[in-house]
């Protein structure tokens, strides 16, 4: 079946419109703007995600069924969302469980049913922190899971065996994401600085190997925590007469 139109796909999880500084509006930071856009440029989560395991099978061949994503703050949880919205042929919901509660998740079961009766189109669900929602909220999500209106992607920090409902984590498969190593924080890193687009290569930056391996260490195994401090560090960093910016 031919990909519905992009009018269909609410709530996506699109790529950041281009602008004269590289994707993203103005002001958008250096970790959204580095944010990976394909299973190739996807690192550091290989056992969940990694050349020939079922996910990235089930996210090739569009037959991905509800899963939920647990782990450390920037490991790359929603990342891996936005990649399958970008991939898929259902129509993708992005919905936050920290600022929507059971009246938008039935806007949303709504939409999903039209789709599903006019299209034949699937629907999947992607609730960030579902581990927000309260048990009530967690049921109303049951019988759409288990009848198929949608297909849930669930991302929590917290175990989801405790803090998600068991009915919803029996019918969910659990994809345990582990903190990022230092070399893959590292790589994120010399990526951001060296892609002029995207990323801080049209800065004229120059980071020291010491600089470097700080902004490895504080990381911590967060993406979202390193490509930050970098972004914060270049742009506080003096230009030097030979028209640098010398991070140290």
């Amino acid at each position: 079946m031919a990909e519905p139109p992009d009018t269909d796909r609410l709530f996506e999880l699109e790529e950041p419109p281009r602008g004269p500084s590289g994707p993203g509006a103005p002001g958008t930071p250096l970790a959204a703007r580095m944010r990976p856009r394909t299973l190739e440029e996807f690192l550091g989560q290989d056992s969940v995600v990694g050349p020939g395991t079922a996910l990235r099978r089930a996210i090739e061949r569009d037959l991905l069924s509800s899963a939920i994503f647990w782990g450390p703050p920037g490991s790359g949880k929603s990342t891996l969302a936005g990649i399958i919205a970008r991939t898929t042929r259902a129509a993708f919901e992005n919905f936050s469980a920290v600022t929507s509660g059971v009246p938008e998740l039935r806007r949303v079961i709504d939409r999903a049913r039209e789709r599903r009766r006019k299209l034949g189109q699937r629907t999947i669900l992607f609730v960030d922190e579902i581990h927000r929602w309260n048990k009530a909220q967690q049921d109303a999500l049951l019988p759409h899971v288990e009848d198929g209106t949608i297909v849930l992607i669930g991302a929590t920090t917290e175990n989801p065996y405790f803090e998600v409902n068991s009915p919803l984590v029996s019918r969910s498969r659990i994809f345990r994401f582990e903190r990022l190593a230092d070399h893959v924080i590292r790589t994120l890193l010399l990526r951001a600085l060296e892609d002029p687009e995207r990323g801080l290569g049209s800065m004229r930056l120059r980071l020291d190997p010491e600089a470097l391996d700080h902004l490895v260490a504080i990381a911590g195994g967060d993406a979202r925590m390193a490509l930050n401090a970098l972004e914060a560090a270049a742009l506080a960093a003096p230009q030097g007469e030979d028209g640098f910016r010398h991070v140290t």
